[in-house]
């Protein structure tokens, strides 16, 4: 039984569809069960349970062979990290008590990182959970080139894209859903027998230049590029209705600055086939 968290989603749906390809039997990680029936109709088992409550994981994760963990994203946290720090305890508690014979856990780029930042929220999981005898893979993707989603409407309507990373020169490690779900798969089927981080970026490193010219080829039309001034990303983001966006500037920084990066030599960063067009062009036809 391969229990996944996150069926609902984006990599959870893939990763799920990915092993039932294999005809490897499913365990529905959901909130809501009501949004799962489409899985259910596929003959996948539905289990209700809550990431904050560690007695439905307990339940949800116990008699897995592998469970996928993909926590739910929290783009504006609580100063401190406080939903990282109770997701954290959950999580650990429940696989402590349902014993798995391996994890796989959804983690970040740059987890490793000591300096502050938005994905500090993976940093402080991973070391809670690297405490448990349970083995644990913690997959560490690159930027999602699916965060182009983002801007869609700005480069359709204003042909404009507008950039957070910068310099627009510098080339930076993306990677699609797809193959992140693609090695999440192969992971969760793979027997290990202690803690280790794989790291995943796609093919080549783009530049947001590289994405602007991206875009303007599958629309035919072409699309400047503007970086996003550093002194206005408080001010905007505060005024896009967040309470603590310190955490967001500080990540970005962190992958402009390059202090967001991987962990492990070259060599040994897998590598996804999935080229930026086929993402752009699917998130333009959607």
């Amino acid at each position: 039984m391969y229990a996944i968290t996150g069926i609902t989603g984006n990599v959870g749906s893939k990763v799920a569809r990915i092993l039932q390809t294999a005809n490897l039997p499913i365990r529905a990680v959901v909130r809501d069960p009501q949004k799962a029936q489409t899985w259910a109709a596929q003959g996948c088992e539905i289990t209700k349970a809550d990431i904050l409550d560690p007695a439905s994981l307990t339940e949800a994760f116990r008699g897995a062979e592998a469970v996928f963990i993909l926590i739910p994203p929290v783009f504006d946290p609580a100063p401190g990290f406080t939903e990282a720090h109770a997701i954290a305890a959950s999580l650990k508690f429940a696989l402590a008590a349902a014993q798995p014979a391996r994890v796989v856990y959804l983690s970040t780029v740059g987890a490793q990182a000591t300096q502050t930042n938005l994905l500090s929220q993976h940093t402080l999981i991973e070391q809670e959970l690297r405490q448990l005898s349970t083995p644990i893979t913690f997959l560490r993707p690159a930027w999602f080139m699916d965060n182009f989603s983002w801007d869609i409407d700005s480069v359709r309507n204003k042909h404009t894209l507008f950039s957070f990373l910068q310099p627009l020169d510098k080339p930076v490690p993306m990677v699609a859903s797809e193959d992140i779900a693609q090695l999440a798969a192969e992971l969760l089927q793979q027997p290990f027998t202690s803690h280790q981080a794989v790291e995943l970026e796609g093919p080549t490193r783009i530049t947001p230049n590289q994405a602007a010219a991206t875009f303007a080829q599958l629309l035919d039309h072409p699309i400047a590029i503007e970086d996003v001034p550093r002194d206005t990303w408080l001010s905007l983001f505060e005024s896009q209705g967040m309470k603590n966006p310190t955490p967001r500037i500080q990540m970005l920084d962190g992958f402009n600055q390059g202090w967001i990066k991987f962990e492990g030599p070259a060599a040994s960063i897998r590598k996804g086939k999935t080229e930026l067009a086929a993402v752009l062009s699917t998130l333009l036809h959607r």
